[in-house]
């Protein structure tokens, strides 16, 4: 008893690790490949894996899976539920000659729908548009966007 009184337990303080990694890569590339071929190649200088995610630093992001091929650069990347959100100096190509170039973007690899809320530049061959931000409907090329200033390059014809 005179050990109980002497002596008190230590009071140890448990810590509990919420959102741990479960791998950490240099160099990663990560390919998606399904019945019909090779959908997405995702790769990067630095990535994080997650049970439910990935975060990704000097992303390089293209989809496949549509009639044409979109490719999505940026400063960081986080690739989650078919859905990629980029960050800084983000560029997204098509193999049409559409590019955008903007702060932000999310792409749903499923949908083919990218759009932003910040400012952002597009442009193909010679026509360009900038705006305040927009939702880009990859597969009904269409696109919704707000304060728009465009530039287009008409053809000239001979009658």
């Amino acid at each position: 008893m005179l050990i109980y009184i002497l002596f008190q337990p230590l009071k140890i303080k448990q810590q509990e690790f919420g959102d741990v990694p479960l791998l950490t890569m240099g160099n990663f590339v990560m390919y998606e490949l399904e019945s019909t071929g090779l959908q997405t190649i995702m790769a990067g200088s630095k990535a994080l894996r997650y049970t439910e995610r990935y975060i990704v630093d000097d992303v390089n992001f293209t989809d496949n899976s549509k009639e044409f091929i979109s490719n999505m650069q940026a400063d960081n990347g986080i690739y989650k539920n078919n859905i990629i959100d980029l960050k800084g100096n983000v560029l997204y190509e098509r193999e049409d000659g559409l590019t955008f170039e903007s702060d932000t973007l999310n792409y749903n690899t499923k949908n083919s729908i990218a759009q932003t809320q910040d400012d952002y530049l597009a442009h193909r061959d010679k026509n360009s548009m900038r705006g305040a931000s927009f939702v880009y409907d990859s597969i009904n090329n269409t696109m919704k966007s707000k304060q728009v200033t465009v530039q287009y390059q008409l053809k000239e014809s001979k009658i």
